[in-house]
Formats: C-alpha cells, sequence, structure tokens
C-alpha cells in the first residue's frame, strides 16, 4: 500500500513539473525580427483598397481583427429586420424574429406557449392527435363523416 502512494505522489510531482516547464515563456527567438532588410517587409504586405497597407503573415494582426464589431441589429429597434427573406419569421417577440402563426412558444401572440402535446396551427394551439381540421398535423383536415384519432383520420 506504501509504494502505490509513493507511485501516485511521483506520478503527480511528474504531471505539475511537465505543466509547469510547458507554462514558462522559453528563451528561443522571439517571433518578429528586427531586421531592416526592406525585402522582407516588402513580402508580408498587400496594399489594401484605402491605400493602407495590410500585413499577411501571423507576425502581426489585420486591420480587420482590430476593428470594433458592429453592432448587431436586433427586431426591437428595426422591426424590418424580420421582414427580410431568409428571417424565421415576420413578427418580433423577445428581440427575436418569430412567425406567431406557426411557433409553439408564440402562438398567436408574444409569450403564448402551446402545451406539449400542441401545436400552433393558423395561431392557435391545437391537439393534432385529436382535432378534425388540423389531424396529425396543420392543415390536414379529415374528410367528412370520418374522426381524427391518434393523429389518423378513420384510425378504427
Amino acid at each position: 500500500m506504501k509504494l502505490v502512494k509513493v507511485f501516485l505522489m511521483l506520478v503527480l510531482l511528474m504531471a505539475l513539473a511537465i505543466t509547469l516547464s510547458a507554462a514558462a515563456p522559453s528563451e528561443e527567438e522571439p517571433l518578429v525580427d528586427n531586421d531592416d532588410d526592406a525585402s522582407e517587409v516588402a513580402d508580408d504586405l498587400l496594399p489594401s483598397a484605402d491605400g493602407q497597407e495590410q500585413r499577411t503573415s501571423l507576425r502581426g494582426a489585420s486591420r480587420l481583427l482590430a476593428q470594433k464589431p458592429r453592432a448587431v441589429m436586433t427586431c426591437n429597434k428595426y422591426p424590418r429586420v424580420c421582414r427580410v427573406a431568409g428571417s424565421p419569421g415576420p413578427d418580433c417577440c423577445k428581440k427575436k424574429c418569430v412567425n406567431v402563426k406557426t411557433d409553439r412558444l408564440n402562438c398567436g401572440m408574444c409569450g403564448k406557449k402551446c402545451k406539449y402535446s400542441e401545436i400552433c396551427c393558423k395561431g392557435k394551439c391545437v391537439n393534432p392527435m385529436s382535432h378534425k381540421r388540423h389531424c396529425g398535423g396543420c392543415n390536414n383536415q379529415c374528410s367528412k363523416g370520418s374522426k381524427c384519432l391518434y393523429g389518423m383520420c378513420s384510425y378504427a
């Protein structure tokens, strides 16, 4: 038992030594050369559209990375954001674009949640397992004289 404890202590000490040696800075060559060789500097720079030069190597950060991020356009300030192509829906609820006619969490109006077994069809919460006009899914109407059971028309 004593031998196992000594072995575990040795393993922990080795792991600590490896961690500390990896975190300590090494005294290798610096990443940035301070030579005045113009040919090397000219290879690293590319002209940009505004006339300034950008670095292409990992030695310096480009202007693109140095810029501040733009503010995100949210629908509470700009409601037209929800009406563009590719938007999840035309309505704005809690700073998110949604479609209140189909969204279970905002069915008919913002914040109105459907129950677990219900779905949102045309802005109303319905149970697709038993609703005659939305049997198994939205707008799946059963024919006259048949019932909707278990999400299927005329099951029995």
